[in-house]
């Protein structure tokens, strides 16, 4: 079941709070399918700043005792799913907090910086010492390096010289900074409670503490807030905007408004267009959960098909599990899905899913499914199959490990063994979002990178190996 891409991780922030640090707890919890590999939260009480992180989930990491250190009304926090660095060191999850020339400074950071490699030899040849195998402190060296005179110029300095993705929220004792690259890869909005100002990757953490979404950061935007209020700038230079669309597929969670849509709207209207481009007659249509479920609501209420939930998900499965000696097929599946036998007996079933990586665990699903006794299986995705490996804040396979990019559809079928497989088409899915056209990254489903690799690093990443 990790067959699937992974975000990278998410931010959360507060600005002018006295319970900063109790509410950026809660934040990371309504975060918490972004990342769960480790949580980290720095505060400030105007003369400095203090941290608490660790690995593994926000429950798991936070307590009464530790919260009550983060004294202050200022604070930000991170979930973390690696895409750089491994995934096992605490040094590694963030916030990055260190001391430098005008006081300390914290960073958390989504995204993926595609020239972190050529930077960090550079920084390193003049002296610079990395604690981390992250991207992230990247940044921070070269804020430290910068000479001009206020943090929020040297981010701006240091934001000019790295390429990729970032929504990013810097701290210090007197301020918080959000950042959104030009390109506009990863979400970040703005709310407000009781006067304080809130940043989010997500809408759903807003909710959770009952602050109002105001709007999104715009591509290229920074905002400063301390105690003057806030300011925006938009110190970059435009880029071709390209939110991510897996967003939309997978990400974020339904709740969320991102991009400036509803993410359950747009998934169920992917399934309703899903359903118009591979109608098939069956009896019951039936969600991978949790993700393909609003996808398969949609082509349920298109089609005219019966929904019913003919899969059901253990939801108290932790990310590692003691697997049995004695041989269990499809036992990493079965642990966190299992099959309604009396749904699913002497039906022709549609079961569908939001995207195909690998294809085994499509393949383990239609095999359970086919053995709990329906009659026919038909997988229908609610994406484009996924060709190329994403560098912009996604953990993806390679591209030699996606299945679609040196595999047809109709070999996709016979690999997972499904009775017939229709997915998504590109246009389809960008009908369905209103203002869509030149919009968003579709990298993953045809190869069209927004940022522009060097030679070198395309046979570096992979981009064009089969």
């Amino acid at each position: 079941m990790n067959d699937r891409f992974h975000d990278e991780c998410g931010v959360f922030g507060i600005f002018g709070h006295p319970e900063a640090a109790n509410l950026v707890y809660l934040g990371l919890y309504a975060l918490q399918h972004r990342g769960q590999e480790g949580a980290g939260i720095v505060s400030s009480d105007g003369e400095m700043l203090r941290i608490e992180k660790g690995l593994g989930l926000v429950s798991d990491i936070f307590s009464e005792e530790n919260i009550a250190k983060l004294k202050g009304s200022a604070a930000i926090g991170h979930n973390r799913y690696s895409t750089t660095g491994t995934s096992q060191l605490v040094d590694n999850v963030q916030p990055l907090l260190i001391n430098y020339a005008l006081g300390s400074l914290a960073v958390a950071h989504n995204g993926n910086l595609t020239n972190y490699g050529a930077i960090k030899d550079e920084l390193e040849a003049y002296g610079s010492i990395f604690h981390t195998s992250v991207d992230s402190e990247l940044i921070v060296h070269l804020i430290a390096h910068s000479k001009s005179g206020s943090l929020s110029t040297r981010a701006v300095d240091a934001l000019q010289k790295v390429e990729g993705a970032y929504s990013l929220l810097i701290l210090s004792e007197q301020e918080m900074i959000g950042i959104r690259d030009p390109n506009g890869f990863r979400p970040l909005c703005l709310g407000m409670l009781d006067g304080a100002y809130v940043l989010s990757s997500e809408t759903c953490a807003l909710d959770l503490i009952e602050a109002q979404y105001i709007r999104d950061i715009e591509p290229g935007e920074m905002v400063i807030i301390n105690k003057d209020g806030i300011k925006s700038y938009h110190p970059f230079p435009e880029a071709r905007q390209s939110c991510c669309i897996f967003e939309f597929v997978y990400f974020a969670r339904p709740d969320s408004y991102i991009f400036g849509e509803n993410v359950n709207f747009i998934r169920k209207m992917m399934g309703k267009r899903l359903a118009r481009e591979h109608p098939v007659e069956a009896d019951l249509v039936v969600p991978v959960p949790d993700s393909g479920v609003p996808a398969a609501l949609g082509y349920a209420e298109e089609s005219g098909i019966c929904f019913d939930m003919g899969l059901i998900r253990n939801h108290y499965v932790g990310r590692t599990f003691i697997e049995p000696k004695a041989n269990i097929r499809h036992f990493g599946v079965k642990v966190k899905l299992n099959p309604v036998r009396r749904l699913l007996e002497g039906k022709r079933v549609i079961l569908v899913d939001d995207s195909i990586v690998r294809g085994t665990t499509s393949r383990k699903l239609v095999k359970m499914v086919r053995k709990a006794g329906a009659k026919e299986v038909h997988m229908r995705i609610s994406s484009p199959p996924t060709t190329h490996p994403c560098f912009y804040g996604i953990d993806t396979p390679t591209r030699q490990e996606l299945i679609a990019s040196s595999h047809t559809v109709e070999e996709i079928r016979r690999y997972t063994t499904a009775d017939s497989l229709g997915y998504l088409s590109l246009e389809g899915l960008l009908s369905v979002i209103p203002d869509s056209m030149n919009k968003f990254c579709t990298a993953c489903f045809n190869g069209d990178y927004p940022i522009a690799f060097p030679e070198d690093r395309m046979s570096q990443l992979g981009l064009f190996e089969k």
